[in-house]
C-alpha cells in the first residue's frame, strides 16, 4: 500500500509498505478518504510537534470502510461487519486518569492522537491498535455517507464540544471570527440549534460569501467597525456568544469587547505556543462574561457530528471544494498553505 510518512518537519515522503493484518484485538479500516485542516500543516511545518512521533502517517479527519475485525476485537463491535462505512474518533484516552474519571477524556492526561502518535488516514489501509478498538474508538455510521462527508465527522466534533461550552440558544445572536473550514462549520450548528442571527467576521470576501450562502451577515473587519455593526444589529446590546475561530491574539480582547452582558465568549482556536494577549479584565468582571475554551472531542461528540452530517444540516459540497489523490499529498498540502477553497480531501488512487 501507499502511505504518507512524516520523518520529520518538512520531510513528507509517500513510501510503499505491507499491507497491515489485524493482530490481536486489531481492526483494519480501508481508507476511503482523509480531509486535511490548518493543523495538518501545522505538523508539517514543525509549528506544532507535541505528541507528534517522527515517521508517523498524519491524518485525523478519515472515513473508510472496515476491511478486517480480528475475533478479539469483535466483542468491541457487536454486529459491526467487514464492509461497513466507518471512522475513528482519534483521542484514544486511557479511562483512568483524573480527566477520564472526570468526562472529559478528550482532555486525558495519556492520550494519543490518530495522525500524531498513531498511524493516520494518508495511507491505504488504517490499522486501529487493540487499545483503540477496546475503547470504542471505531465508530461505524447507520447509514452510508459520501466519503468526504464522513472525513468532516472529526473537525464538526470538536465544533459540538465548543459549542456545548458556550451554548446557542434560540434566537440568539452569535458571532463568529473566522470564515476558515472552523468558523464556517460554527456558522452552520449556530443555525442548526436555532440561533436567530449570526454574524461572520473575515477579511476574504470569498469566504464571507460563503457564510451568506449558509445564511451569515458578512463583515469585513479591514474595512468597516465590526463593534459597531454588531451595536447596530442587537439594538445596542452585543453578542450573545463570540467564538473565536482564528488563533490571532489581539482577537482575545475584542471578543470580550463584542459581547453583551452576561453573554458567552469562547477562545476555540487554538493560539500560537507561548502566545499572549492584552485583555481588560473589567469586561468580565462588569458584564459577568462567561468565557471558555474549547479542545479535541470525545468519542460521543464523533457520534453526534454523524448524526449531523446524516442528517443534512452541513453543506458539505460547500465545504469540501478540492480533492487530490494520494499520490499528489504534497500538492494537496501546498492547497492548504496557499488557502486553496476550504477543504482539501486526499482520496486513495
Amino acid at each position: 500500500m501507499k502511505a504518507a510518512v512524516l520523518n520529520s518537519p518538512g520531510d513528507l515522503q509517500l513510501v510503499t509498505r505491507e499491507d497491515p493484518k489485524a493482530g490481536p484485538g486489531e481492526v483494519i479500516i480501508r481508507t476511503a478518504a482523509n480531509t486535511l485542516c490548518g493543523t495538518d500543516y501545522r505538523l508539517f511545518t514543525g509549528a506544532k510537534t507535541a505528541g507528534v512521533r517522527p515517521g508517523v502517517v498524519p491524518g485525523h479527519e478519515v472515513s473508510g470502510f472496515i476491511f478486517e475485525i480480528d475475533e478479539g476485537a469483535a466483542k468491541f463491535l457487536p454486529g459491526v461487519k467487514v464492509g461497513q462505512q466507518a471512522t475513528v474518533s482519534i483521542v484514544v484516552s486511557c479511562g483512568a486518569c483524573r480527566n477520564c474519571l472526570r468526562d472529559m477524556e478528550h482532555l486525558c492526561e495519556n492520550l494519543e492522537l490518530f495522525g500524531y502518535g498513531i498511524d493516520g488516514g494518508l495511507q491505504e489501509y488504517i490499522r486501529v491498535p487493540a487499545r483503540a478498538v477496546a475503547r470504542g474508538n471505531v465508530i461505524v455510521t447507520d447509514r452510508e455517507l459520501d466519503p468526504k462527508a464522513l472525513c468532516l465527522a472529526e473537525p464538526l466534533s470538536c465544533c459540538l464540544n465548543g459549542i456545548d461550552n458556550y451554548r446557542v440558544e434560540v434566537g440568539d445572536t452569535v458571532v463568529v471570527l473566522g470564515a476558515g473550514p472552523i468558523g464556517l462549520l460554527h456558522t452552520q450548528l449556530a443555525f442548526a440549534m436555532g440561533a436567530g442571527r449570526v454574524i461572520v467576521s473575515n477579511r476574504s470576501k470569498p469566504r464571507r460569501d460563503l457564510a451568506e450562502k449558509f445564511g451569515a451577515i458578512g463583515v469585513d473587519p479591514s474595512s468597516e467597525s465590526l463593534e459597531k455593526r454588531v451595536r447596530e444589529l442587537t439594538g445596542g446590546d452585543g453578542a450573545d456568544a463570540v467564538v473565536v475561530c482564528i488563533g490571532a491574539p489581539e482577537l482575545a480582547d475584542e471578543a470580550l469587547i463584542l459581547a453583551r452582558e452576561g453573554g458567552r465568549v469562547n477562545y476555540f482556536a487554538g493560539f500560537p505556543k507561548g502566545s499572549t494577549s492584552t485583555m481588560e479584565p473589567n469586561l468580565i468582571h462588569y458584564k459577568e462574561l462567561q468565557v471558555t475554551g474549547g479542545s479535541n472531542a470525545r468519542r460521543r461528540d464523533v457520534k453526534r457530528a454523524i448524526k449531523i452530517l446524516e442528517s443534512g444540516a452541513i453543506d458539505v459540497d460547500a465545504m469540501i471544494t478540492h480533492e487530490f489523490p494520494l499520490s499528489k499529498v504534497h500538492d494537496a498540502y501546498d492547497a492548504v498553505k496557499d488557502r486553496v477553497g476550504v477543504k482539501i480531501a486526499v482520496v486513495p488512487d
